[in-house]
């Protein structure tokens, strides 16, 4: 288990960036995790890290083999806590998933339908990773990684959960400083308040048909669905929001529709799950279940019990 201790270290510090940070998380003392790197680095003959006074990096072989490490150890971790739950055989789902979610929808939404998934299925575990990135599930170590971005990588499957439909809007109080927009290619004129994923680019449908691309100006930048909201609804200038953030403030009149002839084209909530990790039961049967739940797509706004901020 000495090897697997030292990989594990040497994969906490390559996450955290320090020999101190990575010591801290596992309890114990610095010197034993530089000792476990150490004794890696002379296992196999190479240096793993760059190490100066001010920063510690990666090396290329530290580097080229990272994410070959971090899914052995993920899987290894998952097979051991599997065995631990094998007190007898069992049709149940068992194992280990490991999900990233983006940070809005995650929580608002994903969260409460994965909370519900755990009771029902009493030997599984989840670990959620929240980030409003598009990741490579199999650099990451993923079983499975849920967002709305258009990207996709090689030996990974896209699997379409469910549409997520958006709404061009304002606070009254920006559109009677600045005027109301009556055509996309207005918006150029416009404060624009941009998600990063979506970017500067917006597209609309035009009413004749064909599409309609207009290159704003962005005032503020974020990758987080609450704080654009959040920054919408203060006034700050227009946005393209997902409409199960937006609906809310739009019934309570905190933010108006804009451009009603010019639709936002929606987009796809997907899930990429690395090939390796398609066929196994916990992560099909997950799958299934998310699209069943999300059939009808996401409720526009907060779930029941959800605190408005």
């Amino acid at each position: 288990m000495d090897t697997l201790h030292n990989i594990k270290a040497f994969l906490a510090t390559a996450r955290t960036g320090s020999f101190s940070e990575a010591a801290r998380q596992a309890g114990v003392a610095p010197s034993v995790i530089t000792k476990r790197i150490d004794q890696l680095e002379w296992s196999i003959k190479g240096r793993l890290f760059q190490r100066s006074t001010r920063k510690l990096s990666l090396t290329d072989l530290g580097e080229r083999y990272h994410a070959d490490l971090q899914r052995l150890v993920h899987e290894l971790d998952a097979t051991l806590a599997g065995m631990a739950r094998n007190e007898a055989p069992s049709t149940e789902l068992e194992g280990h998933l490991r999900i990233k979610l983006p940070t809005t929808l995650g929580t608002l939404h994903l969260t409460p339908l994965l909370s519900d998934y755990l009771v029902q299925h009493p030997r599984l575990s989840l670990d959620l990773v929240f980030a409003d990135r598009s990741v490579n599930p199999m650099e990451e170590g993923l079983d499975i990684a849920i967002g709305a971005t258009p990207e996709t990588y090689g030996r990974v499957a896209d699997e379409p959960l469910c549409r997520l439909p958006r709404v061009l809007c304002a606070a009254p109080a920006y559109l009677a400083r600045r005027g109301v927009p009556s055509h996309p290619r207005e918006l150029v004129e416009h404060d624009a308040l941009v998600y990063v994923t979506s970017g500067a680019q917006w597209a609309f449908d035009s009413p004749k048909g064909g599409r309609i691309n207009v290159q704003v100006r962005p005032r503020l930048t974020t990758n987080e669905g609450q704080a654009l909201l959040a920054a919408t609804c203060a006034g700050n200038g227009v946005a393209v929001i997902a409409r199960y953030v937006a609906q809310p403030a739009l019934d309570d009149g905190r933010l108006v529709p804009l451009l009603p002839g010019h639709g936002v084209p929606d987009v796809w909530l997907k899930a990429l799950v690395p090939e390796s990790r398609l066929p196994l039961p916990r992560v099909q049967a997950l799958l299934q279940w998310l699209k069943q739940s999300l059939a009808q797509g996401l409720p526009a706004g907060l779930p029941s019990g959800a605190v408005r901020q």
